[in-house]
């Protein structure tokens, strides 16, 4: 039996009433607090005293092409506004930084390093940014209640950096490959050796390391898709050898199409390409979950 999860509420305060400028961000019936501040207004939190306390703190940078992943840094600081400074004069790379306060002050010095210390271990796992941390953080050693306070903390992090559009700590894939139901993994066979596993995330759809794709493509093949898998395989996410090219990591598309167009070597429609363990299309089963939610919705009314 599972816990059942209950709806949080996130308050947001645009300090500069932009949209794109400072933000405050806080979670319903938890004592941390977060502040979105892009690189250029760190000189505006000069007067902010609650950025003087200890802190865990994220930088973000863009990537440097359509195949590069997004580039972050996790740090600690026993003063967030100082150490933030010090990154503007110091880092090139990022445009962003996410800080975490407790408003009630009860952060001290090891929790910081065990935040910083299990953050970078969790974006790690997920390996979805490029981390310029040049060491490894150290963990502290803090009470077997302490560190249970640190990780509800932490999962707290997790919900609010993920709201802001960042999934450092997110996996492309959160469930074993083997543990999803039939209809949750597609497949797509092709000529030329094509063939792959992927499914359907939030963020666009994910082929699945040792999906295996034709060796050459067709003379019609759209420039965008050919750019795009020459990147692949210049960055290492598609690998060659002497008998087949394949995906050695799982890699995130945009779409199921230009998915399918990358690993056939040709125009594809995913919708259409893309088959569960049952036959049928990504189509298919799109279109039957919504008739599906519409009939539980018509029962319910």
């Amino acid at each position: 039996m599972y816990a059942k999860k209950y709806g949080k509420t996130i308050k947001l305060f645009l300090m500069d009433a932009d949209p794109n400028g400072r933000m405050i961000c806080e979670l319903s019936n938890w004592n941390g607090k977060a502040y979105r501040i892009p690189r250029g207004k760190v000189k505006d939190c000069s007067d902010r005293q609650d950025l003087k306390s200890t802190s865990v703190y994220l930088l973000f940078g863009r990537a440097e092409s359509s195949s590069a992943k997004p580039k972050a840094y996790i740090g600690e600081a026993e003063n967030a506004y100082t150490r933030l400074a010090q990154h503007v004069s110091e880092k090139e790379f990022w445009n962003e930084s996410v800080v975490f306060i407790s408003k009630d002050e009860n952060l001290n010095k090891a929790h910081i390093k065990y935040l910083e210390s299990r953050l970078y271990e969790v974006a790690l796992h997920a390996n979805r940014y490029e981390l310029q941390n040049a060491n490894t953080p150290t963990r502290s050693n803090i009470s077997e209640s302490d560190q249970a306070e640190m990780e509800e903390f932490i999962e707290y992090i997790k919900i609010l950096v993920n709201a802001m559009g960042y999934k450092v700590f997110e996996p492309l894939v959160n469930i074993a490959l083997d543990s999803y139901q039939t209809d949750d993994i597609f497949n797509l066979k092709g000529a030329r050796g094509a063939s792959g596993k992927g499914k359907r995330t939030s963020d666009g759809f994910v082929v699945f390391a040792g999906t295996t794709v034709a060796n050459n493509t067709v003379p019609s093949f759209p420039k965008s898709a050919q750019n795009l898998r020459n990147e692949l395989i210049d960055s290492g996410v598609i690998t060659q050898n002497t008998e087949e090219m394949s995906f050695n990591t799982d890699y995130l598309f945009s779409s199921p199409s230009i998915a399918a167009a990358v690993i056939m070597g040709r125009s594809a429609n995913g919708l259409v390409e893309w088959k569960n363990e049952l036959g049928q299309d990504l189509k298919s089963v799109e279109t039957t979950e919504i008739s599906n939610a519409n009939n539980e919705s018509h029962l319910k009314a």
